[in-house]
């Protein structure tokens, strides 16, 4: 901390200047982690309930193999709007207005799906849902590495994963198990409401981002609540704002292109296997021909939630870079050794399995960490819109190519091809990514 100081105001004694990613963890970085959190965990809800409600819902409403894949991929078709579009309006008119109404929209959407009429109607709340998310996606990490300790920002923002985590676990359990009626689907679909309504109360009052402040040349607006918030002075370096706008081809200029071609890259390739094959595991089981079926998806759940927790802790303590690499590594050969081993008996062909959802799990939390480290203060809602709009439109390639692959090919031709697309986001990442850990964001 510099030994220079600020007057705080008349009569009070004058506040320490500190670079604002500087400022200690205390307790508004807790709260801003935790109130990030609730989107994580509402979204992971959202698209783990509709994987375990799937057949129920195929059965009530009388889906085909085609209307299969687009519900199941509904969200991510809006979670590609609501990121590339919201997130550019994020860096127009700032994080905290999207921050807080977005969930408004996710909260009404998702409780009319208790009344939808028919597959279209479910279709289109859906999409509403994805898009509402897709802006917290966009502006989510955002605001939160725009207010993050450069020390803890890895953990803080890689904690996010485990709340999605534990949201997409807790709706393969309550739709595994409370999945009992005709019309349980409805219920269990709307009760996405609940954390939906949670997020929008604590949300209400969140303070702009100083850093987009900044950029913006509002520096007496940024100064009030850096003082209010962490009793503190802005360093005056935080103020070399570099434009006060900027369009968004910027993201595709030779400053910025090399990172955001990496970027679309690496979290496309990373999420695509996932989202496929955790939509599908059921069908995946049952195809493997694995006895206990819902015993098995719950261990896999298991080591889904527990990958996701040691995550945090690699993230914080390896290079972006190496992580990165190892992780699409690993995950390649297990998906090579799951297909290898599809006819071999249940016990030798969980083991890959188990893996590659534990290693899966953890590689995911770099998801939330890299993004908003790649890109400048005035694009970054913009290429973090990007990145999570393109890797969902990868992920919902996979999740609707998924059962057609399973039905054409079988188990090992599909995780082959899955192990390809890791291959290929190892080698992106081999070429293209830049070590962004130490980096400055203000």
């Amino acid at each position: 901390m510099s030994n220079s100081a600020a007057t705080a105001g008349l009569g009070q004694e004058p506040l320490a200047t500190t670079p604002l990613d500087q400022i200690p963890f205390n307790r508004f970085h807790a709260k801003i982690t935790a109130m990030t959190f609730g989107a994580n965990f509402s979204d992971g809800y959202a698209l783990g309930m509709i994987g375990a409600v799937l057949p129920s819902v195929s059965a009530g409403l009388g889906l085909t193999s085609f209307w299969e894949g687009m519900i199941a991929s509904s969200a991510l078709i809006g979670l590609f709007f609501g990121s590339l579009i919201l997130g550019r309006v994020g860096d127009i008119i700032g994080r905290q207005r999207l921050y807080v109404l977005n969930f408004a929209l996710i909260a009404v959407v998702s409780v009319l799906q208790l009344w939808s009429p028919g597959v279209v109607a479910l279709f289109i709340l859906r999409v509403l849902i994805g898009f509402g998310l897709g802006a917290d996606y966009a502006v989510g990490p955002t605001l939160m590495s725009e207010f993050a300790p450069r020390k803890q920002r890895g953990a803080m923002l890689a904690s996010l994963t485990v709340a999605w985590t534990v949201g997409y676990v807790a709706a393969n359990v309550l739709g595994t198990y409370l999945n009992s009626g005709p019309d349980s689907w409805r219920w269990l679909l709307a009760s996405g409401t609940i954390p939906a309504v949670i997020v929008l109360i604590v949300r209400i009052g969140t303070p702009e981002s100083p850093g987009w402040l900044i950029s913006q040349g509002r520096t007496d607006e940024a100064r009030s609540i850096v003082r209010r918030y962490f009793n503190v002075e802005l360093d005056p370096q935080d103020f070399k704002a570099e434009s006060t706008s900027a369009r968004f081809s910027e993201l595709f200029t030779a400053g910025n292109r090399t990172r955001t071609w990496f970027g679309v890259l690496f979290f496309s390739a990373l999420v695509l296997p996932y989202f496929a094959i955790y939509t599908f595991v059921p069908t995946i089981l049952s195809d493997l021909k694995v006895q206990d079926a819902d015993l098995q998806y719950l261990v896999l759940n298991l080591f889904l939630l527990a990958g996701g927790i040691a995550g945090i802790w690699f993230v914080a303590k390896m290079p972006r870079r190496s992580f990165t690499i190892w992780s699409f590594f690993i995950l390649a050969v297990s998906l090579i050794a799951l297909g290898a081993s599809s006819t071999a008996s249940a016990m030798v062909m969980m083991i890959p399995f188990v893996i590659y959802t534990f290693v899966m799990s953890a590689a995911s939390n770099i998801t939330q960490v890299y993004p908003p480290e790649l890109f400048p203060t005035q694009l970054r809602a913009s290429g973090v819109g990007l990145l999570n709009g393109l890797s969902r439109i990868a992920s919902a390639i996979g999740t609707f190519a998924l059962p057609l692959s399973l039905t054409s090919w079988g188990i090992p031709i599909t995780m082959y091809w899955l192990a390809g697309v890791l291959l290929l986001g190892m080698f992106g990442t081999l070429l293209w990514a830049p070590e962004t850990k130490t980096e400055h964001l203000v």
